[in-house]
């Protein structure tokens, strides 16, 4: 049975999704489309008004989950080599700070994500108002997750450890063993607490040889959508 609560939140996380994507998105744009629950909704209003209106939009997808909706939704499914300039980013979050930096990485397409965001004019991000927080790490306890080089894994603990963390490595849900990312790679999450200095930290982390890159998204946020437990949407960022 579905809460009361449960059936809150995803009402948030819809209505986030539609308005960032009512609000950004317009005729031949290149849109980027990031991973997670909130997503399957802004696909699904990207299908809707791409024909209601034929914007002719063409989706540059950050995973597997995300490719499957665009083709699911009926969008124009394109590449990075094709459209190396993206006008538009929307993506979700699993902690968003006062200065809109984020933790990502949950779902373990970080580095993909970022890959998207970093070619991105302008990141929109949607959540629910569990994700809002004033520092990093005070709602979101499962650490800031890092992709590495297998070969490197364990040093890499020992490094993160001495910067303050508290590293483990993310184990297979259906499978003995690590978590393989989709570039073959490791995912140590690490938990620093609260974390103060965001930027700081991400730059000591990247740093350490055999680092791929880290959930700390720093400064690339336009814009964050937050669902609230009434249904309105909050909007936080740049004008």
């Amino acid at each position: 049975m579905i809460s009361l609560t449960e059936d809150l939140i995803e009402l948030g996380k819809k209505n986030a999704a539609i308005k960032a994507v009512e609000e950004n998105v317009s005729k031949n744009m290149i849109i980027g489309i990031g991973s997670g629950s909130t997503i399957v909704y802004a696909v699904k209003r990207l299908g809707e008004i791409n024909k209601e209106k034929d914007l002719n939009l063409k989706c540059i997808p950050s995973s597997f989950q995300s490719y499957q909706l665009i083709i699911q939704n009926g969008l124009e499914l394109v590449s990075l080599e094709q459209y190396p300039e993206i006008d538009v980013d929307i993506d979700g979050a699993d902690e968003i700070d006062k200065d809109l930096n984020l933790i990502k990485g949950g779902g373990g397409c970080l580095v993909q994500e970022k890959i998207i965001a970093s070619n991105s004019r302008n990141l929109f991000i949607i959540a629910d108002f569990r994700k809002n927080s004033q520092k990093l790490g005070m709602n979101w306890k499962r650490g800031v997750p890092i992709e590495v080089i297998p070969m490197a894994y364990f040093p890499i603990m020992e490094k993160l450890k001495k910067l303050g963390g508290n590293p483990k490595l993310r184990m297979a849900q259906s499978k003995s063993g690590p978590l393989i990312t989709d570039n073959g790679n490791f995912i140590i999450d690490t938990d620093f607490g609260e974390i103060d200095n965001p930027k700081d930290l991400e730059n000591k982390i990247l740093s350490i040889p055999g680092v791929v890159d880290t959930g700390l998204f720093i400064g690339m946020t336009n814009k964050a959508y937050i669902g609230n437990r009434d249904g309105e949407v909050l909007i936080l960022g740049k004008d």
